[in-house]
């Protein structure tokens, strides 16, 4: 009976496990034409390779702005990375210098001129329920 009463209290005293959720507001979308990836990434290691991220999405473009929600996350550090596939070839088309051509955006709308923010100018922490907004151009 002991042992009963000692796994039901080890139950309840036990750390729970929180998830939380993630809306992302893709803004200055500029057509309904194609899709928005999303990705969301964990580490410095794997951004900002669309492939690599911790958990994707690819949605219908929305003109104006396109929203995307990421359930049961755990609280951590993460970075976002989001262009506008408007033709849909699954890839951010590049012209012949290797710039996009399509429009595109990170978390913290932290932009580089020839290339992509690093992870630390990215990242943001996720401690409860969050939204957050990207500007694509």
């Amino acid at each position: 009976m002991n042992s009963i009463f000692s796994l039901l209290l080890s139950f309840f005293l036990s750390p729970v496990a929180t998830n939380y959720s993630l809306e992302v507001s893709v803004s200055n979308v500029p057509t309904n034409k194609g899709n928005v990836f999303v990705g969301l990434y964990r580490t410095k290691d794997a951004w900002p390779e669309f492939g690599q991220q911790f958990k994707g999405k690819i949605v219908q473009a929305e003109k104006g702005t396109t929203k995307i929600v990421f359930e049961n996350l755990p609280e951590g550090t993460y970075a976002l990375a989001v262009y506008h596939d408007e033709n849909k070839n699954g890839v951010l088309d590049k012209n012949l210098v290797g710039m996009p051509t399509e429009v595109y955006g990170f978390s913290n709308n932290a932009r580089r001129t020839f290339s992509a923010p690093t992870f630390e100018e990215a990242k943001f922490n996720i401690q409860k329920d969050t939204k957050h907004t990207i500007w694509i151009k």
